[in-house]
């Protein structure tokens, strides 16, 4: 047996591509228990990944802010639902 051999209940998300398609749905809760371990293991050895994952979940939080306490020009909160592909203010519609 090598010593790079992983238990089945280990989890691991290794692919950084992978990762960073899911951030927005971790941020959101979305994922089951195992996806979101995996996730949150990638993050723990992947600097570059955490460095996304933080600037995503600001961004999100300065989004939502604006969203809910300062009024917006009309079409900016539909440009940026199209950026990240998210229904920010929840009429069920991205842009």
């Amino acid at each position: 047996m090598s010593d790079d051999t992983t238990t089945t209940d280990e989890p691991v998300i290794s692919d950084c591509t992978q990762t960073l398609r899911e951030l927005d749905v971790f941020l959101d809760g979305e994922l089951s228990d195992h996806q979101r371990a995996a996730i949150h293991h990638h993050l723990e050895g992947c600097m570059d990944c955490l460095g996304a994952f933080d600037f995503h979940a600001e961004l999100k939080t300065v989004v939502a802010q604006k969203c809910n306490n300062d009024e917006m020009p009309p079409d900016l909160l539909g440009k940026i639902e199209k950026c990240f592909g998210t229904d920010f203010d929840g009429d069920g519609k991205i842009g």
